[in-house]
């Protein structure tokens, strides 16, 4: 009887290689089903080519075939999709396989749910690149807008360790606690800029409208005389909004565009994102979230098998600010040469000292994911308490600063009414 050589996928989606009996091939395949895996490849042994090019399951058709003709595999294709959906998917897909489901099984039902067209999109072609033989990081690495650096490299760590669902888990983990953070960030972020537009509104009101009548008002009542040196000052500002409101506005907005265009460069972005970790207020937010994010997303990925230099570069790609990934490159190019992480995380004047300290101790230990873990447990609770906080300050601030520029406004413009009436009593 014929021997078949194969490649399957088991439950957990790491591969298994193996021998079987058969009469020809669809038998080797439903024997090998039978087993509880999911061929990829099944050749017969000494058969001609047998070792050139990967049979794929009778009846599946490869992943080239399924695209059609003149569409190669490996082109990268498929609209974005919103973390909150991509957290959800991460989290059910865990779910199922940890359940020991097959990983295609679960893409399947998953794929039945869906009602997201980019992800519904992704999950036929990645269950196609599947069956067809292609690992679940290979399937991943083809939707890019979807599925980042961090999401690929850890599957493929699960992969290689036969740790997928753990990984899955992780990964909806990682993603629930990110989402949170920025959540509430953006959060602190609304009320302020409420506050600012209404306090706009109401200036730029005064201004075009009471201002001006009030003009009118002291040439004819004043007869030529000198106004107070506020209230000119506040006139002078109110005449060139209402006559140059445009050019004013056209101006602010080119400025806008510069210096969003001057961030796209690298070393604009760096001096951009230096500001940002600097900012009075905010500063101090913004470092908390950035140490966050880059303990726990190193934390996880290390846990998760992924070699460290690896870990460090993904992490650097997904840092979201240039000062940060500078830093995250220098403790890189330290552990290639042999040195510790502490050093050039001290030297980049970014990471606190209570960070640099704990990552020492980490790696004297052997412990560093589980202490990166922590310390990204600890600054969470500190962003958390710090979005508190600037909440409970930005208020009475804005309102103050609200207060102070109506009220300059205001006294401008009665300090000559003052004198005027005091003229009319005489």
């Amino acid at each position: 009887m014929p021997k078949f050589k194969y490649i399957a996928m088991d439950a957990k989606g790491s591969e298994t290689e193996g021998v079987i009996d058969a009469e020809n091939q669809n038998q080797a395949v439903s024997l090998i089903r039978t087993k509880g895996f999911f061929p990829t490849r099944v050749v017969e042994i000494g058969a001609p080519g047998a070792d050139k090019k990967k049979a794929a399951p009778a009846g599946v058709k490869t992943q080239a075939q399924a695209k059609g003709p003149g569409k190669k595999a490996g082109f990268t294709f498929g609209g974005t999709v919103k973390t909150k959906i991509l957290m959800v998917f991460t989290r059910q897909l865990a779910t199922l396989v940890g359940a020991g489901m097959p990983l295609l099984r679960g893409l399947r039902i998953l794929l039945k749910q869906e009602k997201t067209p980019a992800l519904r999109v992704a999950l036929t072609g990645m269950g196609e690149a599947v069956e067809s033989g292609s690992t679940f990081s290979e399937a991943l690495a083809q939707y890019p807008k979807i599925f980042d650096k961090l999401f690929i490299n850890m599957v493929k760590a699960g992969e290689a360790g036969g740790v997928l669902e753990v990984v899955l888990e992780r990964l909806a983990e990682f993603m629930e606690k990110s989402e949170k953070i920025k959540n509430k960030v953006k959060g602190a972020m609304i009320y302020p800029i409420v506050v600012l537009c209404a306090a706009c509104g109401i200036v730029g009101f005064l201004m075009t409208n009471v201002i001006p009548k009030f003009q009118e008002i002291f040439k004819d009542l004043m007869g030529g005389k000198t106004l107070p040196g506020l209230t000119q000052f506040v006139i002078n500002i109110s005449s060139a909004i209402t006559n140059h409101g445009i050019i004013i506005v056209i101006a602010i907005g080119g400025m806008v565009v510069g210096i969003k265009l001057w961030g796209t460069t690298s070393k604009g972005r760096l001096i951009l994102d230096r500001v940002k970790l600097r900012m009075p207020l905010f500063g101090q937010l913004v470092v908390k979230s950035s140490v966050a994010r880059f303990t726990r997303t190193l934390g996880t990925l290390m846990s998760s098998g992924v070699p460290v230099l690896q870990a460090l570069n993904i992490v650097r790609e997904t840092s979201g600010n240039e000062a940060v990934a500078k830093a995250i490159q220098q403790v890189h190019d330290a552990v290639k040469e042999g040195e510790s992480m502490s050093m050039p995380l001290e030297a980049s004047g970014v990471f606190p000292g209570m960070v640099v300290s704990m990552v020492d101790v980490g790696e004297e230990t052997g412990a560093l994911p589980e202490m990166l873990t922590r310390i990204a447990d600890n600054y969470e609770d500190e962003v958390d308490t710090a979005v508190e906080g600037l909440t409970s300050i930005i208020e009475p601030i804005m309102i103050v600063m609200l207060a102070l520029v109506v009220g300059t406004i205001v006294i401008a413009m009665f300090v000559p009414l003052l004198s005027i009436i005091g003229e009319m009593s005489k």
